[in-house]
């Protein structure tokens, strides 16, 4: 893996798991409204975005064997921070939006 295919893979890592989490706060405020339809069109979307930028990260692990053979630079660590954080709010929204639907029944 050359220098510029490992940059991309870390910078749609970081893009991806970000935008999972975007969607996962603007479903949690659409449940809180009472709007479920969209809150779950959003975590559907999230979910897409979730499993794009853990395909991306199988790859950059399948690559490296475990052998060290890719550089940890800062933002690697941040992209893998970024994931960290996407599947936390993933479980989070579940159980948020869970909440708000039967508080409002």
């Amino acid at each position: 893996m050359d220098h510029a295919q490992y940059e991309e893979y870390v910078m749609t890592l970081i893009v991806q798991a970000g935008q999972c989490r975007s969607m996962l706060m603007t479903a949690i405020r659409e449940a809180k409204q009472g709007n479920f339809d969209a809150a779950d069109t959003l975590v559907a979307q999230a979910k897409e975005a979730l499993k794009d930028a853990h395909h991306i990260q199988t790859k950059l692990i399948e690559y490296d064997e475990g052998e060290g053979k890719l550089p940890v630079h800062i933002v690697m660590v941040h992209a893998q921070d970024h994931l960290m954080n996407a599947v936390l709010m993933m479980d989070l929204a579940g159980e948020i939006i869970d909440l708000r639907r039967v508080t409002q029944q």
